[in-house]
């Protein structure tokens, strides 16, 4: 006696492959269910590490917080940023100015070019506590003494700067004096400052080295004609993910005047856009799954035919309805199971030699697939959750399950005289 229910034993043993169509179709069924499981599996886990590809990337040049007076300057920085040390969440703190400037190279050979970015003033000693600024340099050394300048990495290609150039630096401050005179008697022309490129920086994340360049705080204050004031602090923690908790924590101690801004304010956009396109890519492709669940609707109503003779020798021996509906459903069940599992093996396999594939592939078509130029990464990013598979696999599984309720329930409703008669 077989230790399986009976329903079960009979599921079983109708899908042991036979040279039949029926056997064909099965295992087609069962592919198309692996595929489905696989595709979305590696799709999501892709999706899922760029996400913290660039997460990472945006949180190595960004503070996890950042603390500001709206409209305002911090001229009494000191005694916040001893505020905020004060709470044990908090990582390193460091005062910064930050504004739009207009550069002009000083090149050697050429023409000049001018540029738009922004500025960054910081302090040396205390900025490696809140970003990878200081350690992430590419040519030349984090010297921002005197006139000192470090430069993003595509300003430098795009300017031809090198280290030991020249850059005339025009603050907002300047221009504005200078609109203000213009026409007058007494107009004056104001002369930018001049700073010496020291170094070139690529902190792995293409907008941060197009659109930035550091300088020492001082610098940054007289620009702007702060004084001793700063526009903000920038504020690393512990965990990047506490940091609404902490946020609403120094807001009670800072007082109103000052707001705490997260990094996910900060960034919505482009972490909504990446939460969006997932989601998005998640349910499109989650029709594979429902194109393979018509495929085992029709296998099971091909089965349910071919079995009729069967069906109806069953029902005269006083098999019930349920009994029946119970045998056709087991085999929805476990051409799920089995695609399921088959599908989460292929999608794991395929994640863990992702790179080795796609080296094989650039060497194959002689294209770069993914262009370092553009996603400045060189091997594909993976993340593999387990809220995902969870919900892929299961998913899956119902949607196989549900396939064949339908020719299980025309099964369970066969007359046994009718049934008989079948040929």
């Amino acid at each position: 006696m077989s230790p399986l229910p009976c329903e079960l034993f009979l599921a079983l043993r109708y899908l042991r492959p036979r040279r039949t169509f029926v056997s064909v179709i099965t295992v087609i069924s069962v592919v198309g269910v692996t595929l489905g499981v696989a595709v979305l599996i590696i799709v999501i886990a892709v999706m899922s590490g760029f996400d913290r590809e660039w997460r990472d990337r945006i949180l190595s040049c960004n503070a996890h917080l950042k603390v500001v007076r709206p409209d305002s300057v911090l001229h009494d920085y000191p005694k916040f940023m001893s505020l905020v040390s004060s709470n044990p969440a908090v990582r390193g703190v460091a005062p910064f100015v930050m504004g739009q400037v207009l550069i002009k190279s000083q090149p050697r050979h050429g023409d000049a070019l001018i540029r738009g970015p922004v500025l960054r003033g910081v302090d040396p000693a205390l900025e490696g506590k809140v970003s990878v600024l200081s350690t992430s340099l590419v040519r030349g050394e984090f010297d921002l003494s005197g006139k000192g300048v470090v430069v993003g990495s595509e300003i430098a290609r795009e300017m031809g700067l090198q280290v030991g150039d020249h850059l005339a630096v025009y603050s907002p401050r300047s221009l504005e004096l200078m609109e203000k005179t213009r026409g007058q008697t007494n107009a004056e022309a104001v002369l930018p400052d001049d700073f010496e490129v020291r170094g070139v920086f690529d902190v792995g994340f293409n907008d941060f080295n197009y659109l930035m360049i550091v300088a020492s705080i001082e610098n940054a204050q007289e620009l702007y004609g702060l004084g001793t004031g700063a526009h903000g602090l920038f504020v690393m923690l512990n965990d990047a993910f506490e940091a609404e908790k902490v946020a609403r924590e120094l807001e009670a101690a800072l007082g109103p005047d000052l707001r705490v801004i997260t990094w996910m304010e900060e960034n919505a956009q482009i972490f909504g856009a990446l939460v969006s396109e997932k989601n998005m890519m998640f349910y499109l492709l989650f029709f594979i799954m429902i194109v393979a669940a018509f495929g085992i609707t029709n296998s099971q109503i091909t089965f349910v035919v071919h079995k009729t003779r069967e069906v109806g020798l069953l029902k005269a021996l006083g098999a019930g309805g349920r009994q029946v509906m119970a045998i056709f459903l087991s085999q929805s069940l476990a051409v799920g199971a089995i695609g399921v599992s088959l599908g989460l093996g292929l999608g794991l396999l395929a994640l863990a030699y992702r790179n080795e594939f796609l080296h094989f592939m650039t060497r194959l078509t002689g294209r770069e697939l993914l262009p370092a130029a553009i996603y400045q990464i060189h091997e594909l990013p993976a993340q593999i959750m387990a809220s995902d598979l969870a919900i892929i696999c299961g998913g899956s599984f119902l949607i196989c399950v549900a396939a064949g309720l339908f020719p299980a329930w025309k099964a369970g409703r066969l007359e046994p005289v009718e049934a008989l008669r079948h040929e």
